[in-house]
């Protein structure tokens, strides 16, 4: 993740707004990129909003998402696509689709194929337009891979902010539909804990009654069949993995899940899914709500438990 650090210049003149000194002093990222990528910015230890004013002598922190590699390859991938408009595009992403490319990863993925459906399918493809920064994919959040359900890109920058800031603000909603081991004792209820990278194994995260980001889940249980229920998932927060080490420390971990859970007798994948989204789009005047259907997996163990 990239960061810098550093102290602000006393021959600062005056007071400037965080974002313009990044944008016009340090020239590290534009103002757009900073309201889009930007994780945290801190002044003197402190989380700052970027419209805080900065004076010589402030320590200054930030921390920021990696933009969309230029070398991404457009590709021809089959996608079932919620909406559509200039502007941004919602996805069901399948089980087992990478969202983002990385490591091992490079081809195949989520941002493969939105980007060859933005240009390719347009007629604008060209060497230019791929490697222009006002034409990189904005992912605006993030599934894991074995995770289906929806999900939001944007088309452009202005785009990306403008959705990555009902996040950071926690506006927009989504809810997730999951089959756990066992009953949880409350048909309802709220989660909330700390949550941390495990100090033993660096690809787990883990609760924590003092350190890391406080995370908050509210569910509800739909149903309960033959040791398993049918969880409804509200999370208030984003932190990575935060549904599955929820679940997991409730005592009652999602089936199939390779990570936090056991697996079962009959190798259940993950039954985790992002069953809706509501958000405000660009140029929109009321938030919308967009629904995927519950996946063909999940009525298959459902019918065969019952058996």
């Amino acid at each position: 993740m990239p960061s810098y650090t550093g102290i602000i210049a006393d021959n600062l003149f005056s007071s400037l707004r965080l974002d313009r000194y990044v944008a016009e002093n340090l020239g590290v990222l534009s103002r757009s990129q900073l309201k889009s990528r930007c994780i945290e910015a801190k002044v003197n230890g402190k989380v700052v909003k970027l419209s805080r004013l900065l004076k010589g002598g402030d320590l200054l922190e930030l921390n920021w998402s990696e933009s969309e590699p230029l070398d991404l390859i457009p590709e021809n991938l089959p996608l079932s696509i919620l909406y559509e408009d200039a502007n941004v595009v919602l996805v069901n992403k399948e089980q087992g689709m990478v969202v983002h490319p990385g490591a091992g990863n490079r081809r195949g993925t989520l941002a493969n194929a939105l980007l060859f459906r933005r240009f390719c399918l347009n007629g604008e493809v060209s060497s230019q337009n791929l490697s222009s920064p006002e034409w990189r994919l904005g992912i605006v959040h993030r599934l894991d891979k074995d995770t289906s359900g929806v999900m939001i890109a944007a088309y452009n920058n202005e785009a990306l902010a403008f959705l990555v800031e009902q996040f950071k603000k926690r506006q927009a909603r989504k809810t997730y539909i999951a089959i756990v081991q066992g009953t949880p004792k409350e048909a309802s209820g709220r989660i909330e804990t700390c949550i941390t990278r495990d100090p033993r194994d660096r690809k787990r995260f883990t609760v924590s009654a003092n350190k890391g980001k406080l995370a908050l889940t509210s569910y509800r249980v739909l149903r309960s069949w033959g040791g398993y229920s049918l969880v409804l998932l509200y999370p208030r927060t984003g932190r990575t993995h935060q549904l599955r080490v929820h679940l997991l420390h409730l005592g009652h971990p999602i089936l199939g899940d390779p990570i936090y859970g056991a697996r079962t007798a009959r190798n259940a994948t993950l039954m985790l899914h992002a069953k809706s989204l509501k958000i405000l789009l660009p140029g929109g005047t009321e938030p919308q709500t967009f629904r995927s259907p519950l996946p063909p997996r999940f009525w298959s163990y459902y019918e065969n438990s019952c058996v």
